[in-house]
C-alpha cells in the first residue's frame, strides 16, 4: 500500500556534502503558471517544513542519534 501511496506524489532527491533527503511533494504547483513564481513557493513551502520540523521532539530524537 505505501508504494502505491509513494507513487501518487512526485519526488525530489537533494543532496549536500552533509545531507541526503528524498521529499515527496504532495502540494500540486501546477496552479502557479510562472516558474519563477512556483519555485519561489516551494522553496517557501520547503522552508516552513523545515522549521515545523525543528520545532518537534522527532527532531530531538533524530539529533540523539549522534549522541
Amino acid at each position: 500500500m505505501d508504494d502505491f501511496i509513494d507513487s501518487l506524489y512526485p519526488e525530489i532527491a537533494l543532496e549536500t556534502d552533509d545531507i541526503a533527503m528524498t521529499i515527496s511533494v504532495k502540494k500540486d504547483y501546477s496552479q502557479i503558471k510562472d516558474l519563477d513564481k512556483r519555485k519561489e513557493e516551494f522553496i517557501k513551502d520547503l522552508n516552513e517544513f523545515i522549521k515545523e520540523f525543528s520545532e518537534t521532539p522527532e527532531s530531538r530524537e533524530f539529533m540523539a542519534y549522534f549522541d
